[in-house]
């Protein structure tokens, strides 16, 4: 999937400054999204991988103020973040694909949350 909008500038930005983001992961030998990489690189922060963070999303209850099922959803992006990056769960297209589209249409599945507004909400809240 293609980068999100912030990280499209972010990387734009790197690559201004003569950055490339192939050479920092090389560096540090871990996959790290980009916003791990540049805290680890450029602060010394701990290199979690998008499994340890994902680890540490659901060790912090974060689900509990939702329904069976919109928990059931979160987790799923959770674990597809932990697979294959934050790009995949910020676009609308993950509910029609599996296990997701399991659970229900898109339309259905954002219904769990009560509205598409209160799903967004849901998806940057998870990121952050």
């Amino acid at each position: 999937m293609e980068p999100g909008r912030k990280e499209k500038c972010l990387l734009a930005e790197l690559e201004n400054q003569g950055i490339l983001l192939e050479n920092l992961r090389a560096e540090v030998q871990k996959d790290l999204d980009v916003f791990d990489l540049i805290c680890h690189i450029a602060w010394d922060m701990p290199a979690l991988t998008r499994k340890e963070r994902a680890e540490q999303v659901k060790k912090r209850n974060y689900f509990t103020k939702y329904g069976e099922k919109a928990r059931k959803v979160l987790n799923i992006l959770l674990d597809k973040y932990a697979q294959e990056g934050i790009e995949n769960i910020e676009n609308l297209a993950v509910l029609k694909v599996d296990p997701l589209n399991e659970l229900g249409t898109p339309l259905e599945i954002i219904e769990f949350f009560g509205s598409k507004a209160n799903y967004m909400q849901a998806i940057q809240e998870l990121e952050q």
